[in-house]
Order: structure tokens, then C-alpha cells, then sequence
């Protein structure tokens, strides 16, 4: 599979697309309005603990108090305490296999290695990998003693979704190229699942434990693997360095304060994705061409000559197909190529997906047709799914089939497709009624937040009021005129499509309404008036009386 990364930069906007075999598999939009926050380390203060729900509420400084499950308090929350106090503590633990998604926090103790070598440092500093925020599911610490107005060190490991606050987690943890170190990690080193060479494991272990300080943990990342020795000591340097500072920052700044930016949305891409399978990097801004360039020659000289710089006068997401993908990407149908199409549909508790066989018809017997059409479906919706970034609950209703052994090969092609999918995700058996339902790891926003948002006029709901229902309330607010008033002359002011509806026909219902209530209305269209508002103005007091008579 051919991977490419291609990066188109404006002067308000860095759009990221991730591309397979030529086809969109996934978007990254960087905004100044939507600064990515996953991974930033916080001072914060416990402004109210509810064990009924068993979590915490904790002032961060943002306009939402940041929510705190109590699985997500990790059982080393005393020791972050004596940076408060200026002590050091220390913790024995035996070393154990772990994937590169878990977080922790230490105090640096120790001394540091020589420092690495300098490129920016917004593409030096450590980022955290999307799936290291995944969803806990460990039983809550069996003695949680938070109390209202307890200073917290926590860092945040998911995005505001909708009207809900940040997530976050007491578990602190600092992720590097290479490493993701753990303060107050008890001495746990652990490796990536990903790296199945036993030999390899374990030389890695031995060199980031002959240089981890005391008291320290950390985890192996996936790209480690191969690498020499100096390549992972500069991490690990770089990583102690940055908590030194946040260890300095907590002995001098009040609660709620910002610790620890963890880096944006472009630089935690090259960091993450930017590995030995992928083709090429282009990028068509020369500043952030010369950012890439210098971050890729520090940590992979070797791969440096596939970031090119793109000079062509055509968008850059027009000559790779994206900008076609992406407004795709945005519709709620989307069709396949056999004809068959399916339907996306969010909901405030999850998404729901119907697959529809469409103008697919074939000769075969309605099973296989179904089976092709639904295995069809499985490989789109995943790619949907990674695209749209689609988090939570998904329910997708599949065309029906009787075969159980049918029904296992649809189950099998969504487990196989979401084995591309970084975001950690769980598949169910498809059930006696087609459903397949997925969970699956929400960290950020749907992307499409990022390129629309609710329509004033709808409020979101897809839906508008009808024609007739508006001329309803524009009756009954004659109604209730013509019983407190004696006015008869008025300017009616409505849309142009509310307009042409009123004055349609020989006996229009504007007539209508005139005889009906012995009114003379002077009928207005304004273009900056929803299909659903309406505006009475007095012609004997020269004022707007739409409110006075509304309900």
C-alpha cells in the first residue's frame, strides 16, 4: 500500500491529508480556532467532586471545568504532591510489556544526557501519539480523597465534544519520537506490541533502562525499533529536559495555569506518521517545507529526501484528487462503486450508518448480492470512520442476510479494515437484525466540524419549518393584534420564498388573511430574513410590533 502525506498551508489554515493507494484516508485541518489541546499538562484546582458519578470536576482556566473519572486518578497522585512540597519520592516496580498508548508522570531525578542536537523546537518537543489517550477501562483507585480546592497536576486526553468539557487524567506522561517517558513510572520500561522481534525488545529495554534516571518509567514506541543508541538517548534527553521545566513551573505558578503546549496538529503528524512506509511528504508552503526538512534530517536523515516541496500553479489538493475526496467526505450520502450507497447519519448518542443495495442488481441470488453489497460497504464505512474521524458509538445497519457464515465474513472484512485505523476501536457480531456496532476511540471533534456548523436557520436539526406553518403563526399573531388593537394598516416583512408562497394564485392567502381580519398588509421581501421569521412594522406608530403580539 502506497501511503503519501500531502500538506496544503494558507494563511489562516493547515489542511493535512493522508493518502493510500491515491484514495483520502484521513484529514488533519489545523486552525487558529481549533488549536489542538490533546496532550497539554495542566495546574489545575478540584472545583467540585461528585462520587455519585465518581469524577471530579477541575478548573483548568478554560470556560468549562475539565472532567476527571475517577479511573483516570492514577494511584501515584501522592508523589506528584512533593513537587508541591519540593520532595522526592521513589517507587520499586518490576519491568513488564506494555503498548506505547499508556500514560504516567515522574519527578525528574538524576543526571541528564548531553543535549540533542537543535532543530525548531516546535517539531523537537515531544508529542503524544492519538491513541495514547484512549478510553480507560481500569477499576477506579479504591481510595480517591480529592477534596474541593486540591491543587492537581493533569493533563488533557480528550477534546470538547459538543457542549462537554475536556476529558482528562491525573496519569501524566510525556511522548517523544522514540519514547514516552513516565515520571514517577516506578522503573517500568515497556516495549510497543507492534515489535514482535524478541532480541530487539529486549536490547531496547537494556539501553533505556542503563539511562532512565530513578524513579522514572517509560515505554518504547514502535518507530524505536532499529534505531542506534544515540538516537534514543537525545529522546530521552530532550524528554527530561521539558518536565525539568514543568517541574519548575509548578513550584512557582498559582492554580489554574498552563504547565506543559504539547505541539500542534502538523508537527504530532510528521512525528507520528511520518515513517518508513510512507512514499513522500509534499508540502506547498516553503516555511513549513524548511520546518519538516530540518525536524526529518534530525531524527531520520535517510528519509529527509522524501519531503518535497510542491511549486506547481494548481492547488496542491486538486493535482493529488483531495479537494474531491474532501467534499465527499462531507456529504450525507455516499455512493459505492457498485451502485450501492450508504447513509450517515449523527445523532447527539451516536452514528448511525444504513447501507442500501442501490442500483446494484445483479443476476446472482439476493444472498450474494447482499454478502458483495455489505462487504462493499465494510471497506467504505471504515475508511468513512478514519476519514470523518467518527468517534463513539457506531451502529450500521447492514442489508439482511441469512447465512451465518455470510454474516461472520462481514463481521471479519470491518475487523480487518480497522486494523488500519490508529484509533483504538472494538467490533460486535453482526446481530439477528443486520446491526454491526462499533465502538471506537473519540479524542477530537468529527472533522467536519472544522468545515461547517449548525445552520442558523435549523439549529443543526436538518430541518426547516414548511411555508404553511409559517403563515399559521403569521395568522395567529393577527389574531392576537386584531383583539388587543384597532390598527388595520400594516408592512409585513418576510423571505423571498415566504413571499412568493403568500402571493401565489388569484385569491393569494396574503388576500386572505386581509378579508379574514379586515387588515390592509403590505407585503415586504428581505433577503436577510430567515424562510421562518416575519416582521409586522405599525404604519401609525412607525415601530416594529412583531414581539408585543408573537405568543
Amino acid at each position: 500500500m502506497k501511503k503519501e502525506i500531502i500538506m496544503n498551508a494558507t494563511a489562516n489554515e493547515i489542511r493535512i491529508a493522508i493518502t493510500e493507494d491515491g484514495r483520502l484516508a484521513e484529514l488533519f485541518v489545523e486552525t487558529p480556532e481549533s488549536e489542538r489541546m490533546v496532550g497539554d499538562i495542566y495546574l489545575g484546582k478540584v472545583a467540585r467532586v461528585l462520587p455519585g458519578i465518581k469524577a471530579a470536576f477541575i478548573d483548568i482556566g478554560l470556560k468549562q471545568d475539565a472532567f476527571l473519572h475517577f479511573s483516570d486518578i492514577g494511584r501515584n497522585v501522592d508523589q506528584y504532591a512533593t513537587l508541591f512540597e519540593d520532595e522526592d519520592a521513589d517507587v520499586d516496580s518490576d519491568d513488564e510489556d506494555d503498548d506505547e498508548s499508556v500514560n504516567n508522570n515522574p519527578k525528574q531525578q538524576g543526571q541528564k544526557a548531553a543535549p540533542a542536537a537543535e532543530p525548531t523546537r516546535t517539531f523537537r518537543r515531544g508529542f503524544r501519539k492519538n491513541t495514547q489517550s484512549q478510553e480507560r477501562t481500569t477499576d477506579a483507585p479504591r481510595d480517591v480523597n480529592l477534596k474541593k480546592g486540591q491543587d492537581l497536576i493533569i493533563q488533557i486526553i480528550k477534546e470538547p465534544v459538543a457542549n462537554k468539557g475536556v476529558r482528562v487524567s491525573s496519569e501524566v506522561s510525556l511522548p517523544g519520537r522514540y519514547l514516552v517517558l513516565i515520571p514517577f513510572g516506578g522503573g517500568k520500561v515497556g516495549v510497543s506490541r507492534k515489535i514482535n522481534n524478541y532480541k530487539e525488545k529486549r536490547r531496547l529495554r537494556r539501553i533505556v533502562r542503563s539511562m532512565l534516571p530513578n524513579n522514572y518509567g517509560a515505554i518504547i514506541r514502535t518507530v524505536a525499533e532499529g534505531r542506534e543508541e544515540s538516537s534514543i538517548k537525545n529522546d530521552l534527553t530532550d524528554l527530561l529536559e521539558t518536565w525539568e521545566e514543568i517541574e519548575q513551573s509548578v513550584k512557582t505558578e498559582n492554580a489554574p495555569t498552563l504547565l506543559y503546549k504539547d505541539v500542534g496538529t502538523t508537527s504530532s503528524v510528521i512525528r507520528d506518521l511520518f515513517q518508513s512506509d510512507v512514499a513522500r511528504v509534499v508540502v506547498d508552503s516553503k516555511k513549513l517545507f524548511r520546518e519538516i526538512r530540518t525536524y526529518v534530517k534530525w531524527f531520520a536523515p535517510k528519509m529527509a529526501n522524501k519531503v518535497e516541496l510542491y511549486r506547481g500553479r494548481e492547488p496542491v489538493f486538486d493535482v493529488f484528487g483531495v479537494e474531491k475526496e474532501i467534499a465527499k467526505s462531507l456529504q450525507r450520502k455516499v455512493w459505492l462503486k457498485s451502485g450501492g450507497y450508504i447513509i450517515i447519519e449523527p445523532t447527539e448518542a451516536m452514528v448511525v450508518i444504513d447501507v442500501n443495495s442501490g442500483r446494484y442488481a445483479a443476476n446472482q441470488a439476493q444472498e450474494l448480492n447482499s454478502l458483495r453489497t455489505n462487504l462493499e460497504s465494510a471497506r467504505e464505512i471504515t475508511r468513512q470512520i478514519r476519514l470523518r474521524d467518527i468517534g463513539g458509538i457506531i451502529v450500521i445497519d447492514c442489508i439482511d442476510l441469512e447465512d451465518e457464515k455470510n454474516k461472520k465474513k462481514v463481521f471479519d472484512e470491518f475487523k480487518k479494515e480497522l486494523k488500519k485505523d490508529r484509533a483504538k476501536s472494538t467490533v460486535y457480531q453482526m446481530t439477528e437484525l443486520a446491526l454491526v456496532q462499533i465502538t471506537r476511540q473519540r479524542i477530537r471533534q468529527n472533522i467536519l466540524h472544522s468545515f461547517a456548523e449548525p445552520c442558523p436557520t435549523c439549529g443543526g436539526g436538518g430541518l426547516v419549518a414548511s411555508k404553511a406553518s409559517i403563515v399559521n403563526r403569521v395568522e395567529r399573531w393577527l389574531r392576537r393584534m386584531a383583539s388587543n388593537s384597532k390598527e388595520f394598516k400594516w408592512t409585513l416583512y418576510v423571505s423571498p420564498i415566504l413571499a412568493g408562497y403568500l402571493n401565489d394564485g388569484f385569491f393569494s392567502k396574503l388576500l386572505k388573511l386581509q378579508l379574514k381580519y379586515r387588515v390592509r398588509l403590505i407585503l415586504q421581501s428581505d433577503s436577510n430574513l430567515a424562510i421562518d421569521e416575519f416582521r409586522f412594522i405599525s404604519h401609525k406608530q412607525k415601530i416594529d410590533l412583531t414581539d408585543k403580539y408573537i405568543e
